[in-house]
């Protein structure tokens, strides 16, 4: 770790603590440095999908593969199939342990996923979105799903970050356009307005960074180098990015929160950077700061945004330390 980061405490040990083994699981593979087939590392990811979050969320899935109802699975919020496959991505459930999870991705891609790549809230090229398109990628590929189809979606999201080969909405004659949402390059968005939109590209580079160098062909190259030069353009911690609809930065950006759906913040920037190997440029240095600046004096990071009531089961207390988080907070400091 860089000598210029400093805990307050070690919040690592807190994290092993067995009496939460879905936290202990994560935090001996992503910090700890286990092997994958190490026996402890094991034996803990097997806990953690018998019991806790992991196997309840999957518990409440529908035998078909979806929750709440069937279909794309955007709606309703945040119970539906996107938020719990999001959901069990972020909590570290692994297609290896239970097969539900690949019958669930399988589900989703096939009512999702459109023929051009796009995945879309209706299962249409008109439903892409820049954070949904992201966020599932990533989720997918986070999961272990190894279907050939999730090469398309991140093709097409590559492409849509570039413009190479897709017509303006406005041509409604042309076999591959924007749309109404996913509406321009650059990770512009009609819901901002028609202006970048920097939650939307964070979901994307966390996709990117997900991905295994040798699945990275060209054109997704081209996007992640266009992300990278949309993102360190600017004083992060300021979060000055284009807000179509606002005079002021979304206060969210400052708030380190989990689970993280749409709505992002600096912190997850930050873990987009660094998975896709951005983690000695300077232009980093006051995020670091900011995130260091958080801690309390043991060395743990507060929930400030979360989901409670809104999504399956709390993962914690707003204004308290909270080892979601603080695992979030150590793989970048790690990463740094």
């Amino acid at each position: 770790m860089d000598s210029n980061i400093k805990l307050n405490g070690d919040s690592l040990n807190w994290l092993l603590e067995k009496e939460n083994p879905e936290v202990r699981y994560l935090a001996l593979r992503d910090l700890a440095g286990l092997a994958d087939q190490d026996p402890e590392l094991k034996a803990m990811r097997k806990t953690a999908h018998q019991n806790g979050p992991i196997a309840s969320i999957l518990d409440k899935m529908d035998p078909q593969g979806f929750w709440q109802k069937p279909g794309p699975g955007y709606g309703p919020k945040y119970k539906s199939t996107v938020w719990s496959l999001l959901l069990l991505a972020q909590l570290g459930a692994d297609i290896r342990e239970d097969e539900r999870i690949r019958t669930a991705c399988n589900y989703f891609l096939d009512q999702a996923l459109a023929p051009g790549g796009q995945i879309a809230y209706n299962g249409q090229p008109s439903g892409t979105i820049d954070c949904l398109q992201g966020n599932m990628c990533w989720a997918l590929q986070t999961l272990g799903c190894e279907d050939p189809r999730i090469q398309s979606a991140y093709e097409w999201m590559a492409r849509s970050v570039t413009g190479d080969g897709i017509a303006p909405n406005t041509d409604r004659k042309a076999p591959v356009r924007y749309y109404a949402y996913k509406c321009a390059p650059n990770f512009a968005c009609g819901a901002n307005n028609k202006m970048p939109c920097a939650w939307g590209a964070a979901k994307v580079m966390m996709a990117f960074g997900a991905l295994p160098k040798i699945n990275r062909t060209p054109m997704i190259d081209k996007a992640i180098h266009a992300g990278l030069d949309f993102f360190l353009s600017i004083d992060l911690t300021k979060a000055e990015f284009p807000n179509g609809y606002d005079d002021h930065p979304s206060r969210n950006w400052w708030k380190f929160g989990f689970p993280v759906f749409y709505i992002t913040d600096l912190l997850q920037v930050a873990e987009a950077l660094v998975l896709l190997g951005v983690d000695k440029d300077p232009r980093l240095d006051g995020v670091k700061r900011l995130i260091l600046e958080k801690q309390d004096a043991q060395g743990r990071w507060p929930l400030e945004y979360d989901y409670t009531g809104k999504t399956w089961r709390s993962y914690g207390k707003v204004n308290e330390p909270n080892k979601w988080v603080t695992l979030r907070v150590l793989r970048v400091l790690k990463a740094l």
